[in-house]
């Protein structure tokens, strides 16, 4: 039984049963559409599906079938679609749950994965993410992802259409590994742009810090965070895939999966050395606003300090008793302030002495 879309947040679906289908995340694409590549080393064929049922016969095929779905607020095709491939109503419930943590299940007859495909908006200077789910069977790959926005994995369709490298030649575990490849190189792209984006903040923070340079520390600190809980599990996932003894990862596959997993160890650790780079820019603009404060505090204690004798005379001079003795000084206004002045600048050329100012 499936729902129509209308809830957007998981709170929605409380106390419904396990299985019900309603798309949870934002509506990013208008439609949905479903794209079909099938190929073997000898052939390779491309087409655009109007409706789920088009997809069946790919399922005993003999060649590797790629069906990618974009827009998945759909729920009725996406329906068809994984009762016409025997897909568990609960994986159709991730799949629908944009907010999902990366992980791999093994249903035996198949492999389901869901991870997170990021990019970043250097016009808006923001991370943008996209959860894609991945259906791994003996002779095909299904792959789900939220909008129409393009993806990364315009590198395979040209590596399948060209029939360049390993694709064409082996089974649909490769191609699953080559599109987990594509979503993990471009997380180096991502970090790279951050990367730079810490450089110059850095510059700045240096040069001339603001207050708006702590915000763009804390909006960095953020990516990096969305990043770690985005990549670190990923990592798991690949593992699990490792020493995973399902018939559908061929020992072939493993050395490919292998570097991948080396990818995201190495993923982790840059961004590990990007919040501790952030951490300290944080502590770096945390002391020099409390420098330049002190520096502002001296600098009014010292003008306190030299016209506090400067007050005092002035205050002496200033009670107007009848007979104070120089009331009645022809000289005695001019010598008050020279010596006022000469108070003033002895109290300077002391601080200077001392290196106090």
């Amino acid at each position: 039984m499936s729902i129509n879309p209308g809830v957007r947040k998981r709170s929605g679906k409380a106390w419904m049963p396990p299985g019900s289908l309603v798309h949870v995340g934002d509506q990013r694409a208008a439609s949905t559409s479903l794209s079909i590549i099938d190929y073997n080393e000898n052939r390779y064929e491309v087409k655009t599906a109007q409706t789920a049922e088009e997809c069946f016969p790919f399922k005993e095929s003999p060649t590797v079938t790629w069906i990618n779905v974009e827009g998945i607020s759909n729920v009725p095709l996406l329906e068809k679609l994984g009762a016409g491939f025997a897909v568990h109503p609960l994986i159709l419930e991730d799949i629908l749950n944009t907010d999902q943590r990366p992980k791999v299940d093994d249903m035996e007859s198949y492999l389901y994965l869901v991870l997170k495909m990021i990019d970043y908006d250097g016009r808006h200077s923001r991370l943008t993410s996209e959860q894609v789910s991945l259906v791994l069977g003996t002779n095909f790959v299904i792959s789900f992802q939220e909008g129409l926005r393009g993806d990364v994995f315009n590198p395979v369709r040209a590596r399948i259409q060209n029939g360049r490298g390993r694709i064409r030649k082996s089974g649909s575990d490769y191609l699953t590994y080559a599109l987990l490849d594509g979503i993990v190189d471009n997380y180096f792209v991502v970090l790279e742009k951050l990367g730079e984006k810490i450089e110059e903040l850095e510059d700045v923070l240096i040069a001339n810090p603001k207050p708006e340079t702590i915000h763009d520390i804390h909006s960095l600190k953020r990516d990096m965070l969305f990043l770690r809980r985005s990549i670190w599990p990923l990592r798991d996932v690949v593992g699990l895939l490792l020493k995973s003894e399902s018939s559908l990862i061929k020992d072939s596959t493993e050395i490919f999966l292998r570097d991948v997993y080396d990818h995201l160890i190495q993923a982790i650790d840059t961004i590990e050395i990007h919040r501790e780079m952030l951490s300290g820019m944080l502590d770096i603009y945390l002391s020099s606003v409390s420098n330049r404060m002190n520096q502002v505090m001296k600098v009014l204690t010292i003008i306190a300090t030299i016209f506090m004798p400067l007050t005092f005379l002035a205050g002496v001079y200033g009670m107007n008793f009848r007979f104070m003795p120089e009331l009645g000084w022809r000289w005695g206004y001019p010598l008050v302030l020279l010596l006022m002045t000469v108070v003033g600048v002895l109290m300077v050329l002391y601080f200077k002495r001392k290196k106090w100012m």
